[in-house]
């Protein structure tokens, strides 16, 4: 975590912020849009043609936990 802010005080890391975790969970996880690479050299019959589909995980943050303010487990371990 490289920055924090609470509305009044911005807290900055250098390089990051010691004990600051994100929680999240995930929401999707899929494949974009197909991207087509067409390579082409003129005159020589040159055309190569392949694509792909980039992999993504969509996440939620839920919070942004820093060392000051500790969260409590919700198992109670």
């Amino acid at each position: 975590m490289h920055l924090v802010s609470d509305g009044k005080k911005v807290t900055l890391g250098r390089p990051t912020i010691d004990g600051a975790k994100v929680i999240a969970d995930v929401v999707e996880e899929g494949r974009g849009d197909k991207v087509l690479v067409f390579k082409y050299k003129s005159k020589v019959r040159y055309r190569r043609k392949k694509g792909h589909r980039q992999p993504y995980t969509r996440l939620a943050i839920k919070e942004i936990v820093t060392a000051k303010r500790r969260r409590k487990k919700a198992d109670g371990a």
